[in-house]
């Protein structure tokens, strides 16, 4: 199950969050875990370089892309290789909707799209859609025009 997905600022601030299984009382916990994961090895990364951890029996994949850093934690079936199957789906997702590698400024400006594109590719703890033209035509918000 992929358990969290985390969108942060250079800063460490939490731009978005999906929370999957994961109590309400443990995500603090989780949140600053994984900022302070990235405060300490994401500045010498360089972007799109994966890093991974792992932490009470999960494993965290993490990256930095443009002005972000990007988290995903996951378990049982959901390890390094298929977290960073779907760390790889973010990050290019993210960047088809920004146009470019993403800045603060421009990742709030598209918050609305990006989290459309989380949604088609992660839902209820699942990596749902790879495909790059069909998350393109799910955040539409257009009828299917085929079946």
């Amino acid at each position: 199950m992929l358990l969290a997905v985390l969108i942060a600022n250079s800063e460490g601030n939490i731009l978005v969050e999906r929370f999957n299984g994961v109590p309400a009382e443990e995500r603090l916990h989780w949140r600053s875990f994984l900022v302070k994961l990235g405060a300490e090895n994401l500045n010498r990364a360089k972007n799109e370089e994966l890093l991974v951890a792992s932490h009470k029996s999960v494993y965290i994949v993490y990256t930095v892309l443009g002005d972000v850093s990007i988290f995903v934690v996951g378990k049982d079936e959901y390890d390094e290789l298929a977290l960073s199957e779907a760390i790889f789906v973010i990050t290019s997702a993210v960047k088809d909707v920004c146009g470019k590698l993403p800045t603060e400024r421009l990742f709030l400006d598209k918050y609305g799209k990006i989290c459309l594109c989380l949604d088609e590719i992660v839902w209820q703890g699942l990596l749902e859609n790879t495909d790059k033209d069909r998350i393109k035509r799910l955040i539409r918000l257009k009828p299917p025009t085929e079946f």
